[in-house]
């Protein structure tokens, strides 16, 4: 009998202790999942050379090895302005704060530089469990225009070990549905807008296509003789977009580029209480501009590099 891909079941809960077993459940930590994929043994294999009166070659040693997955999820709120969406576990795995905050109720993620948490991923392939221990990641935000907005983890594991188990039931009624990301969901992409108390004021709002953005985590998995762990070592910001200027708006975005100029950055996707998504970004520099083609229609496209301010503040995502 086929196993099949579709019979995919990943769990991911926050590890009390860095790298060891948080136990996730299908009743409690169960992920709604849009894409997945998995790299089950990322050996850094070792191979023997050996030196012998004929030719071909030598077996390899499986060396230190770590467990990589990727996973993609809908950017949905929990349909409850104050209750955390059930995306925020893999976003704690990338080095983001998850602050639940009130007047208005709001849940709100940030980037930390210290004090970062570890997740344990439970992979369940048709009836195979992989387990990943002590991930950390990497994220991407996609809010394009005609899509769903996602959220795209690149994580690295330690190789928690593979067993025939039986996928378990898997509850995902706590994730909602996701607004498209069209003209009636979105306050598009505004430069100049100040955030406070899960509100944008101000800015100058710009017709595009949607906005693509990456923290940029440098996630690496380290092994030593008597330990191995994942750490993320740095991060740098980046991102894409394409607008729709008038004559005068190129060329005062293009002096803005000679000129090394930050400004802010931000984008609503969803109207509904529960259900809104603030992109915040307080420092944005515009590199790289390109010429652009949308049936027919000239695009201005620029790549983004979002830098701190104060420290710990280059990105900030609010659930209102």
């Amino acid at each position: 009998m086929p196993r099949l891909i579709t019979n995919t079941v990943v769990l991911a809960k926050v590890e009390t202790t860095s790298g060891t077993d948080a136990v996730p459940t299908g009743a409690a930590d169960a992920v709604l999942l849009a894409d997945v994929s998995i790299t089950p043994l990322d050996a850094q294999n070792i191979d023997r050379k050996l030196i012998r009166p004929f030719l071909g070659g030598a077996e390899q040693l499986v060396g230190p090895a770590s467990v990589k997955a990727t996973i993609t999820v809908e950017l949905a709120g929990s349909g409850t302005a104050g209750t955390a969406p059930k995306w925020g576990v893999l976003l704690q795995a990338c080095g983001i704060a998850e602050a639940n905050l009130t007047t208005p109720a709001r849940n709100e993620y940030t980037p930390i530089s210290s004090g970062m948490k570890t997740v344990t991923v439970y992979y369940y392939d048709d009836g195979v469990l992989h387990k990943l221990l002590g991930c950390m990641g990497n994220p991407k935000f996609s809010f394009k225009v005609g899509e769903r907005p996602t959220l795209s983890v690149d994580l690295i594991g330690l190789d928690g070990g593979v067993s025939a188990v039986a996928n378990p039931s898997a509850t995902l009624t706590s994730w909602r549905v996701p607004p498209a990301i069209t003209k009636a969901n979105v306050v598009d992409i505004t430069l100049g807008a100040a955030y406070a108390a899960g509100a944008l004021t101000g800015g100058t709002t710009y017709n595009s296509t949607g906005l693509e953005l990456e923290l940029g985590n440098q996630v690496a998995f380290t092994p030593m003789l008597n330990s191995e762990f994942v750490q993320i070592a740095d991060r740098a910001a980046t991102g894409s977009m394409q607008l729709d200027l008038t004559a005068a708006q190129e060329v005062s975005l293009m002096a803005s580029v000679k000129n090394n100029t930050t400004q802010s950055l931000a984008m609503t996707v969803g109207t509904a209480a529960g259900n809104k998504l603030i992109v915040h970004a307080p420092a944005v520099q515009l590199i790289n501009p390109s010429k652009q083609e949308l049936n027919g229609n000239r695009l201005i496209g620029f790549d983004l590099r979002l830098v701190p301010v104060s420290g710990n503040d280059e990105l900030r995502l609010a659930c209102v």
